[in-house]
């Protein structure tokens, strides 16, 4: 599936479960539910996926993906008021040093469901 076609996939999951859940659940809970709706899109989905950090050719760390999608795309999920500068470098960092091109950043926010498309080169953004 290519890129655009799977990240509008994964957001529309998101929505369904905002739509479903509201705000004002931990985000174990919005975890949770996004896999069981990336599952009924037939997406395959890695939940707390470990995963190696590089520098040069040396494993120097490893962190857990909210979400590993398609074995391509890194998904953090947050339940927050508004997402930070902070969180969107964390993604940034987490591309680079995984060497992938593509991250999303979702956060079950208290208006609405609010989506940061990040790109290893560079930075995007849409919010819903």
């Amino acid at each position: 599936m290519e890129y655009k076609k799977l990240t509008h996939s994964i957001i529309g999951c998101a929505y369904k479960v905002y739509n479903t859940l509201g705000f004002g659940f931990l985000e174990s809970v919005y975890h949770k539910a996004m896999i069981i709706e990336l599952a009924k899109a037939d997406i395959k989905v890695e939940s707390e996926k470990p995963l190696q950090v590089f520098y040069e050719k040396h494993i120097v760390g490893e962190f857990k993906a909210d979400l590993f999608v398609e074995d391509n795309i890194v998904v953090e999920l947050k339940s927050l008021e508004r997402l930070s500068k902070a969180h969107e470098v964390q993604l940034v960092n987490y591309l680079n040093a995984l060497n992938k091109e593509f991250g999303l950043l979702i956060n079950f926010g208290s208006n609405r469901v609010e989506v940061k498309r990040k790109f290893r080169q560079g930075i995007a953004h849409c919010e819903s």
